[in-house]
């Protein structure tokens, strides 16, 4: 009876993931009425219905998507355990739920990935990229990058980096507004804010030059609570924006945005990589979380100390 619990969901979990009966049972190489009668079984012992059907696409509903992270999961130790005891137990191999902010994605391990997966073609990953926190145990993540303080004492909390920022504006802007040479001049100037979504939070920049600092607090011309969004602004003319230097980089090298104040630097963000005290920290987290820091530690962006 367990044996076939854990068929229908593994059923269920290739048919989220595929979105079509019919695709998930040419990849577990069952017949479409076979793995049919396995989600009819699933959704009667559970008393819910898990997926919605048309006839392009099959979804999970609210109840579906919840019991998928769960059994996902589950499906996942299971695979890892039974790796554990077997000849190939030294290849790490598994899905990997993984979430970040937006600039360490596009900016860092994005763009890394294809050497992380020459080394560990048995790992799957599911990565969000996000200004967005959440919570890992209810959505199902096995780590994730996080800026800020961690407060969370359900998390094991690892500081792997720091998020270097710039203050900056276009060409086109400077050309046509008052020159600034010091802070005071900022407050002439239009100042784009930046809020993080969910706890609406406005992030504040503190300016320093050694031992004097200045808090860059005043009212937004516009806010943003999406990076992209907040990146166009700046470089489309609309005022002063407060950025990753790693995402900054590529347009300050093109000429397309100007460093301000370059005497002055920007606070930065300490990033740390946590995972739920309550989650056991498997091969395929622990080789990725490993991969990943290492990766930060080592970048000039990014790393823990200049």
């Amino acid at each position: 009876m367990a044996f076939d619990r854990l068929e229908a969901m593994r059923a269920f979990c290739r048919i989220v993931e595929l979105g079509s009966f019919t695709q998930a049972a040419d990849a577990l190489n069952v017949a479409k009425t076979t793995i049919s009668g396995q989600i009819q079984g699933l959704e009667k012992r559970l008393s819910v219905k898990l997926l919605h059907r048309t006839t392009r696409r099959v979804t999970p509903t609210t109840d579906g998507a919840a019991y998928y992270q769960r059994a996902r999961a589950v499906l996942d130790d299971l695979d890892e355990l039974e790796i554990s005891v077997s000849q190939n137990r030294s290849e790490a191999r598994g899905r990997v739920r993984v979430e970040m902010p937006s600039p360490v994605g596009t900016c860092l391990i994005i763009p890394s990935l294809p050497d992380f997966s020459a080394l560990h073609p048995m790992i799957q990953l599911d990565i969000g990229c996000s200004e967005r926190v959440i919570d890992l145990v209810q959505e199902g993540i096995d780590c994730a990058f996080r800026g800020g303080p961690v407060t969370d004492r359900g998390l094991v909390c690892r500081p792997v980096g720091q998020m270097r920022f710039c203050l900056c504006a276009s060409e086109a802007y400077l050309c046509t507004n008052t020159p600034i040479r010091s802070p005071d001049d900022l407050q002439n100037h239009r100042y784009l804010g930046f809020t993080f979504p969910g706890s609406g939070k406005q992030m504040t920049p503190v300016l320093q030059n050694n031992d004097k600092s200045f808090v860059l607090d005043q009212l937004p011309t516009m806010r943003f609570n999406h990076g992209g969004a907040y990146m166009t602004a700046g470089l489309s003319g609309l005022g002063i924006i407060s950025v990753p230097l790693a995402e900054a980089n590529p347009y300050l090298q093109s000429g397309q945005l100007v460093k301000l104040l370059p005497d002055w630097t920007l606070s930065s963000m300490p990033i740390s990589l946590v995972y739920p005290y309550s989650r056991h920290l498997s091969a395929r987290v622990r080789v990725f979380a490993d991969w990943a820091a290492a990766l930060m530690e080592n970048d000039p962006y990014w790393m823990l100390s200049e």
